[in-house]
């Protein structure tokens, strides 16, 4: 039965079909299904479909940003249970997330940002197209001890250096780590302008993060 959920999430994300992918995430609870896995083994699977045929060529932006709605629509729906079982943990720090400046793409953070919180992070997300000291600020005011950013374009990547160095001329850093993620980022990339974490995908960047604030392997 589950397998046939997992199908029905991921091409729901696959048609940008935001009513239906709210409809099988409410399903999903009816079913006592684990929210992350109604997410990681349905929606996402749905997600990464897209985000390789846009890397390919095959899927354009409206698609991309139909995929982000429908995914968004499904959190939604899932986060209140999500809540539930981070509630019980003990706080592992605190995040600000950001698609940098120029970039408008939000499925791959958003993401980011409701695995995070469901790992007991406290998680700020700006949104889209954030310079370089609104990201900054934003992680002085809450005291963040991670900056996450999201590029999904070759030409924004290298905003994410720019917020590197901004922080290392205020002497922000190690006390601030970044993690960067998006599609063209490679470990070259990552190694290149010195940030602390790099992960291809949302699980990975919850193991990331717990690692960067000391607190892996929880």
């Amino acid at each position: 039965m589950s397998e046939e959920l997992y199908k029905e999430m991921a091409q729901c994300i696959i048609d940008g079909d935001s009513d239906i992918s709210a409809e099988l995430a409410r399903k999903s609870i009816e079913l006592n299904m684990h929210p992350l896995d109604a997410i990681t083994k349905g929606f996402v699977i749905g997600v990464n479909y897209i985000g390789d045929q846009f890397g390919k060529g095959e899927a354009f932006l409206p698609e991309l940003v139909m995929a982000g709605e429908a995914m968004k629509a499904a959190v939604a729906v899932l986060e209140p249970e999500l809540l539930k079982l981070g509630e019980a943990r003990e706080m592992m720090g605190k995040v600000v997330l950001a698609t940098v400046e120029g970039d408008i793409h939000e499925i791959g953070k958003t993401l980011v940002g409701t695995m995070l919180s469901a790992s007991g992070f406290e998680v700020v997300d700006l949104g889209v197209d954030q310079p370089a000291d609104k990201i900054i600020g934003k992680a002085l005011e809450i005291d963040a001890q991670i900056i996450g950013m999201s590029a999904l374009l070759t030409t924004t990547m290298v905003r994410q250096r720019e917020v590197i160095e901004e922080l290392d001329k205020e002497g922000l850093r190690p006390r601030i780590k970044v993690m960067v993620g998006g599609a063209p980022i490679t470990r070259d990339w990552v190694e290149k302008i010195k940030a602390d974490g790099y992960s291809e995908d949302a699980i990975g960047a919850v193991k990331i993060a717990k690692d960067l604030v000391g607190k892996g392997d929880q």
